[in-house]
């Protein structure tokens, strides 16, 4: 096997001079060890479970069907086949801290990472969307990142903070340019020279600061609060939401001339219910972030239920559903009943039998609420959102606390 390399094995734990196990052994010593799978007896199947535990894709008790088999072996092909393919993107972006985004075998994510690739050289805005959860912060450190930029990457919620701290912290202010002001603050627009800023949710910017932001954008310059004199902009921005800008200008909340201005590039990155084929490659992400080479392997029964849950919360959701997993245990297999999730039932006369996403989202807040005993900073945190946003979200869909008996 040295004088070749492969991308698949099938080994049988029982052989006459060598077991399965060394075997198995010398190939993790390769730089590129192929993807194993391991036959076994039902006599030595704790063997098999060595096995896994030693890094094999799966294992198949004998009898077994060849239908069974080449199953399995397209599925560890694709997955070894997968890792060559992203293997530029992963080197490439192995300095930010975990990157679940280029895992993807979905064309149009694969379609999203080609994008990063050739928007990150350029200085041109960037607008990413997508639901809460979908990664858009990922995507904007990976464009950071890949554009080599000397500058720092700096990211600020625009609903977490009132209109008049954003404006402080966006542009800075003089000394004594209102009371308190005891010495000059540089704005994150002035810190981030050379770099990137990153506004999440700036669809929830007021009226004002949408103004303000615009004016600086086609000067390239703008004035500290309370200053006389120019600062030049020499930052890539890139902004992100999870609503709909085009109907928000259309319903006169949102400028259509910022809107111009900050959406040169856009990318939307689909919502995981979406993403169905990539469900057991994140799985298996966080699976090894969280517990590295000993990490159990998924059954199937386990990516069955993970590829029908509709993930109102998406990649955030996956990733809180196999940490909390993990956290309770310690064998080597994940079945379905370690898995922390509730099936969504399909909802009766929509198409294909699926849950509305207006009609997930309101249940999935009702739920976090209910088990935040509807504190709502808590439930804003477990769901990935600001306060504001969430209060919005309430009234929007009428959810009201319920009367303690």
């Amino acid at each position: 096997m040295r004088a070749e390399a492969f991308d698949v094995a099938l080994l049988d734990i029982v052989m006459p001079e060598l077991d399965g196990l060394e075997v198995m052994r010398q190939i993790r010593e390769d730089p590129a060890p192929p993807e194993v799978i391991i036959i076994t007896g039902n006599g030595t199947i704790d063997n098999a479970i060595t096995a896994m535990k030693l890094g094999a894709y799966d294992y198949m008790t004998k009898p077994y069907r060849m239908a069974e088999i080449d199953v399995l072996v397209q599925r560890a092909w694709e997955k070894r086949q997968l890792a060559r393919e992203n293997q530029f993107l992963h080197q490439r972006l192995s300095r930010i801290d975990g990157t679940p985004v280029v895992q993807t075998r979905y064309a149009p994510m694969q379609a999203v990472l080609d994008v990063i690739e050739k928007a990150a050289p350029s200085d041109a805005p960037v607008l990413i969307t997508g639901e809460s959860g979908t990664g858009k912060d990922l995507v904007a450190r990976a464009i950071h990142h890949l554009s080599e930029r000397s500058g720092s990457f700096v990211d600020l919620n625009c609903a977490m903070l009132s209109d008049q701290n954003l404006e402080t912290e966006l542009f800075g202010y003089e000394r004594g340019a209102f009371a308190g002001a005891a010495e000059r603050k540089i704005g994150f627009l002035e810190m981030t020279t050379n770099g990137t800023l990153y506004l999440d949710e700036v669809s929830e910017l007021e009226s004002r600061m949408q103004g303000r932001l615009l004016r600086a954008l086609e000067h390239g310059s703008y004035f500290r609060l309370g200053g006389m004199q120019r600062v030049e902009i020499h930052t890539r921005l890139i902004t992100a939401t999870n609503g709909d800008l085009d109907a928000l200008v259309g319903e006169g909340k949102f400028r259509g001339d910022l809107l111009y201005r900050i959406n040169t590039v856009t990318i939307a990155l689909p919502p995981l219910r979406e993403r169905v084929v990539d469900i057991p490659l994140l799985a298996e992400h966080f699976l090894q972030r969280f517990r590295g080479q000993g990490a159990p392997t998924l059954a199937p029964d386990a990516v069955e239920m993970l590829q029908a849950y509709e993930w109102p919360g998406n990649i955030r959701e996956l990733r809180n559903v196999i940490e909390r997993a993990l956290l309770l245990h310690r064998g080597p297999v994940l079945s379905a009943a370690d898995l922390p999730i509730t099936q969504v039932k399909p909802a009766m006369g929509l198409p294909g039998g699926r849950v509305s996403l207006s009609d997930l989202e309101r249940r999935h807040i009702e739920s976090v609420l209910a088990h935040t005993a509807w504190h709502q900073g808590h439930a804003a945190d477990v769901l990935g959102i600001s306060p504001k946003t969430l209060y919005r979200k309430i009234r929007e869909y009428g959810l009201k606390r319920p009367r303690r008996p």
